[in-house]
């Protein structure tokens, strides 16, 4: 079984934190003496360092459990680090990027890494990515877009110029959302973080970014959000609304079969409903191991969206 929603953070990672951690504002903070350290970043968004995270004899052994059989791994959203200076997020992408190419390196038949780019210079991550194919990763995971970017914006098409000349791999995975209606009741992760996904994923879906760049491989975390569950209400809107279908060449329906999706939903018929809408060759399994909020043991949905991923 494939899992291709995981994070990892390799040592060298956690050496670059601590070297810089008056720069990023990083903090590790014993919250009980049940938990492990949390590691915050620039204030916000801290999360629970389990061992899991950097331990990958850990990692692996826990994949194995529970049947996974080659893990797809990404960097944590948490150090994308948009919120810095081109220079540190470039930095870091470099360090991160490499630790994870000798990870997969290290462990061939266990797993397949995605880098990170810094995403604030879409030239710049038009690099990052290249550099990182080059070290052997399956592409990157970026977050759902910038303050004041949509990731259709003619901003991004040099990242997605090369994406597709690439044919990498493009998995978007959301920040906690910073709506202030959300501000309790862990609504920025329960909701929050779906419906970033939501936005993004109808934004692109609509923008027909997929018809100017047919080579990269989308998938969206979380299950694509709340997008195949509202996909009517959008063929409905591209009938009626000039607005909605002017980018597109067919109906919305027809273009939630060209992402991929993962099965981080926490509920079978949800899976169910996914793998009916857009097709088994379009679902991977997903567990968003170590967070939280993982899908413990991840849902078995056979092979077939992995392997059209992966080749």
């Amino acid at each position: 079984m494939y899992d291709f929603h995981t994070h990892f953070i390799p040592e060298d990672v956690i050496t670059w934190l601590r070297d810089h951690q008056q720069k990023v504002n990083a903090k590790w903070i014993k919250k009980t003496e049940d938990k492990n350290e949390f590691l915050v970043v620039n204030g916000k968004w801290g999360f629970e360092l389990k061992q899991a995270f950097i331990d990958s004899q850990l990692f692996l052994q826990e994949q194995e459990t529970v049947g996974v059989t080659h893990s797809v791994v990404s960097p944590i959203p948490q150090l994308f680090m948009y919120d810095f200076s081109l220079d540190i997020t470039t930095d870091l992408s470099k360090v991160y990027n490499q630790a994870l190419a000798n990870l997969s390196h290290t462990y061939t038949d266990k797993i397949s890494a995605l880098g990170t780019v810094p995403l604030t210079s879409p030239d710049r991550a038009a690099q990052i990515l290249n550099d990182a194919m080059q070290l052997g990763l399956k592409g990157v995971i970026i977050g759902p877009g910038l303050d004041g970017h949509m990731l259709s914006d003619d901003f991004f098409t040099p990242f997605f110029e090369e994406a597709n000349r690439l044919e990498a791999i493009v998995f978007i995975h959301p920040l906690l959302c910073e709506d202030p209606r959300l501000k309790r009741r862990m609504m920025p992760n329960l909701i929050g973080v779906p419906w970033e996904t939501t936005v993004c994923a109808t934004d692109l879906l609509l923008s027909g970014l997929i018809d100017r760049f047919p080579k990269v491989k989308i998938l969206f975390a979380h299950g694509g959000g709340f997008l195949p569950y509202q996909i009517g209400r959008l063929d409905k809107g591209y009938e009626q609304w000039e607005l909605v279908s002017t980018n597109l060449q067919a109906r919305p329906s027809e273009y939630l079969t060209r992402f991929w999706y993962d099965t981080v939903l926490w509920n079978k018929d949800s899976v169910n409903f996914l793998l009916k809408t857009v097709g088994e060759d379009r679902v991977v399994t997903g567990s968003d191991y170590p967070f939280d909020l993982c899908v413990w043991p991840p849902e078995n949905i056979g092979q077939k969206g992995a392997l059209a991923l992966l080749k």
